[in-house]
């Protein structure tokens, strides 16, 4: 059988490398123009950063909760979480009654909290304030992710088809980079070539005339380059992930979600030596405008379980020791509730870092309850440019100041 491009074009055959969308094609037409220096601290090597994005907007208050204010309990008359209800960390807080197994890696030292999170002139938005934190920037001037750019530094000495890897449909803008192919899974089983529709083993004679259809594009042709590692990157990947799948099993049960789903993949890719250093997972629905009480709890519930499960299988496969897990969210709630049992979007969050090797403690500066900004929203206290800076220097081992436009203090929650 022979394949045209004209076929191609048509559609008749896809080439499916998933998270590679055609938009993130496009954009890295071009793979490394000049060599990188390799800065990478190698006392970095091997280390693992899992990124948790908490879409919609987490409500710190009630996550880490000030049980001991009364000003907190004034402004949520029925969303505050009583001090004998909340599982205590000392210094009148405590954990959300829903975060059990987070509070077992607090008493065993293995949880950093860090208050106040935030940036200058707070964006309300989810769109502009989710690009601000994914890129790390909050005046949007620097090129592609936050991470993107950290890969790139690790793609100069490290060539892992699985160097970044996202659960999920695309690659997550924080990701996103002309270097750097990363995949996006949700589905092994639907990780691969295809041909009409239908996954294709590689030897398939269809699958073989695509891959020298792409070969035989000029490189020196716009997009050539790209194109041909990026069919190499899908042939190796897949295969990888595969082959990662027989050998796998997990050490323990996984929650029944789609957040547990894709925390035992990423276990999986981890566990089977596929060389991640990069990985992305997210759990949404934080917009608690409404119903917050019920729907946090089954949010609070649904991280713990699935982090819980992800670390205790890691653990068991000796490579806990390599992963550090960060969460984010593009902005907190609102002090006070809103008329609809729910709180609106708000300034100043927490984020947790988690893992063997964390410092475990509170970081940062607590924001007050009696100084709001904004007509009722906490303040920041701590950049999020800081978290980032604390995980590129002291796991990543890749120095933050060019990554991040500017030099920020490490909070020391990790270190090489």
């Amino acid at each position: 059988m022979t394949i045209s491009r004209r076929d191609v074009i048509k559609g008749g055959i896809a080439l499916v490398s998933i998270g590679t969308t055609a938009q993130s094609l496009l954009k890295g037409a071009v793979a490394f123009a000049a060599a990188q220096e390799n800065a990478v601290n190698p006392a970095g090597a091997g280390k693992i950063l899992i990124l948790v994005q908490l879409a919609g907007g987490n409500d710190g208050l009630n996550t880490v909760v000030p049980a001991a204010s009364g000003t907190y309990r004034s402004a949520r008359r029925t969303l505050a979480l009583a001090e004998d209800e909340v599982l205590p960390l000392g210094e009148g807080f405590g954990l959300h009654p829903g975060l059990k197994g987070l509070k077992q890696a607090w008493d065993a030292g293995r949880l950093a909290i860090v208050q106040g999170v935030g940036y200058p002139n707070q964006d309300y938005s989810h769109f502009k304030s989710m690009a601000i934190w994914q890129a790390g920037d909050p005046e949007l001037k620097l090129r592609d992710g936050w991470l993107g750019r950290a890969l790139e530094k690790l793609e100069s000495s490290e060539h892992d088809p699985f160097l970044g890897f996202n659960i999920g449909n695309s690659t997550p803008p924080e990701l996103q980079t002309p270097a750097v192919s990363v995949p996006s899974v949700t589905d092994p089983s639907d990780y691969a070539f295809k041909v009409r529709g239908t996954a294709a083993d590689m030897r398939e004679p269809r699958t073989a005339t695509l891959l020298r259809l792409y070969e035989e594009y000029p490189a020196q042709s716009p997009y050539g380059v790209l194109l041909e590692t990026t069919a190499e990157t899908a042939v190796a990947s897949s295969a990888a992930l595969a082959e990662a799948g027989k050998r796998y099993q997990p050490a323990v049960p996984y929650p029944e979600t789609s957040f547990g789903a894709g925390l035992s993949l990423m276990a999986e890719a981890i566990v089977g030596g596929l060389g991640v250093r990069v990985g992305h997972v997210t759990l949404g629905g934080f917009d608690t405008h409404t119903n917050q009480a019920e729907d946090h709890a089954e949010l609070m519930a649904a991280l713990d379980a699935g982090l819980s499960a992800f670390l205790a299988d890691l653990e068991a496969h000796g490579r806990a020791d390599d992963v550090l897990v960060l969460t984010w969210s593009e902005f907190g709630r609102r002090v006070a509730e809103n008329a609809n049992g729910g709180t609106d979007h708000g300034a100043g969050s927490v984020m947790f870092a988690l893992g063997t090797q964390v410092r475990g403690g509170l970081y940062g500066e607590t924001p007050s309850l009696e100084r709001l900004v904004d007509n009722g929203n906490l303040g920041y206290t701590t950049d999020f440019r800081r978290v980032y800076a604390t995980v590129l220097d002291g796991w990543l081992g890749v120095p933050h100041e060019e990554l991040l436009g500017s030099r920020w203090d490490s909070l020391g929650f990790v270190t090489l």
